[in-house]
């Protein structure tokens, strides 16, 4: 992560300038810099460096089409040489640029043993600590999702995700217990078992818990299923390759979680992960089995691909019971909604107008997009079994991502204030600020509509 310091006067001025202010910024400057910017053929778009007398680097431009878009400077910190830069711009700016600027210094390394292109990232000084704050806590979280989900399945199994929870948990002074194996039979979360159980990797419900006992109560589920084989409905080696981001969910709920107790959000948080692997072994589950759930509804499964969906649905049956006033959850749970939004859009369903509209906005304002998309009550029949209560998929390839949502709905009373995310949790094609490879998306929206709720 590139760095970012507090500091007023200290740098080489960076001027982040929008395409129509550049003319006007031009005029002001010394002859000497006007001429170098003309023999160099800049022309008012991306970066120039520019030098004094002895050659040494005096000043850096850039100019974007609109300086307050959080990912307009994500490339900054790769384009400049090394060293210390002032930030100057427009008020408005700060908060964008700076959080591009630490987002793009992003890198997943751990494995790189000989790394021929790494250099030396720049350091941006910024006058405001508090800016400053936020925008290594938003661009922290923000790899902590990243990291998770870059992570081969064989380093992020259900015990490595619940080291970092643990980890998470000491960091922040949050408490953390977990339910392993054949204890999830006891304690009554009898999918996340029968999911998980065929993997040597044991099964295991996450929770951490955080917060004063008089806050309002914020629960958050995340879908941790660290590979996905497919079960014996074994998927094709083509959809097999990226499962190592099928615990994208968790990961997500843990870098929005980092993000609320980092600002210190008040709110008594809990967050539940159900960690599997979906494995291929004599006892996993199988079509056409029959699984009584946490609340006591029978499931036929379809299909043992629709994983997701049976461990989330204990996890946010648990949830409710302690009648939180919002439950939130993420998953990786359906290629429907990548058909129906791409990769880059995530798309949500919510029980609640207010809910979804504040989310909307608050994203909105951040550039974290979201798009509400909705729970058509119609389909419910789809989920329709002859000899269960329901079946854990649809049989057929139409609204799946809808039916997916009111199968997790069938699991919560009626009155739940609940929101449930369908996210890639993957950049397909690198980006501004984004590079190709595991992605947070939504969090920020969602936390900023959290600020505006519980402030």
């Amino acid at each position: 992560m590139s760095q970012l310091i507090n500091a007023e006067s200290t740098g080489i001025p960076l001027y982040v300038l929008t395409i129509d202010a550049y003319d006007t910024w031009l005029a002001k400057q010394t002859a000497a810099t006007q001429t170098w910017l003309a023999t160099t053929g800049y022309q008012g778009k991306g970066v120039a460096t520019i030098p004094n007398e002895s050659g040494s680097l005096a000043a850096a431009v850039v100019v974007v089409n609109d300086a307050s878009e959080y990912f307009a400077c994500g490339d900054l910190v790769n384009k400049l040489p090394a060293g210390q830069y002032l930030l100057e711009t427009e008020e408005a700016n700060e908060s964008a640029v700076a959080f591009g600027w630490c987002v793009g210094g992003y890198r997943f390394d751990r494995y790189v043993t000989n790394d021929k292109n790494a250099k030396t990232l720049p350091v941006l000084a910024v006058g405001k600590q508090a800016l400053v704050d936020e925008a290594i806590k938003l661009s922290e979280a923000t790899a902590l999702v990243r990291d998770l989900v870059n992570t081969p399945a064989a380093d992020m199994m259900p015990q490595h995700l619940a080291q970092t929870c643990q980890a998470l948990a000491e960091e922040f002074g949050a408490s953390f217990s977990e339910v392993v194996g054949d204890e999830l039979l006891t304690e009554n979360y009898p999918t996340i078992h029968a999911v998980g159980r065929a993997s040597c990797h044991a099964p295991r419900l996450l929770d951490l818990r955080w917060g004063n006992s008089d806050a309002p109560k914020v629960t958050l589920v995340g879908k941790g299923v660290c590979f996905d084989s497919g079960g014996l409905d074994v998927k094709p080696a083509s959809g097999m390759r990226l499962m190592k981001k099928d615990m994208g969910g968790a990961a997500h709920v843990l870098g929005l979680a980092r993000m609320i107790m980092a600002f210190g959000l008040n709110v008594q948080l809990r967050v539940m992960i159900p960690a599997v692997e979906n494995a291929i072994a004599g006892n996993a589950f199988r079509p056409g089995d029959v699984i009584t759930t946490r609340t006591g509804l029978n499931v036929e499964i379809d299909n043992t691909d629709a994983e997701g969906r049976l461990v989330l649905c204990d996890a946010l049956a648990d949830a409710a019971d302690e009648k939180p006033e919002l439950i939130i959850d993420f998953a990786t749970l359906t290629g429907a909604m990548r058909v129906a939004l791409g990769t880059e859009l995530p798309g949500f369903f919510a029980t609640k107008d207010e809910t979804a509209n504040g989310i909307s906005q608050a994203g909105e304002g951040v550039q974290d997009p979201v798009w509400r998309m909705p729970l058509h009550q119609a389909y419910r029949d789809m989920l329709k079994s002859d000899i269960a209560d329901l079946t854990n998929c649809a049989n057929g390839p139409f609204g799946g991502a809808i039916t997916a949502a009111l199968y997790l709905q069938e699991f919560l009373p009626k009155e739940t204030d609940w929101c449930h995310f369908d996210v890639m949790a993957y950049n397909v094609r690198a980006l501004p600020g984004r590079p190709k490879g595991g992605e947070a998306f939504g969090i920020r929206a969602v936390f900023g509509y959290l600020q505006s709720r519980f402030s």
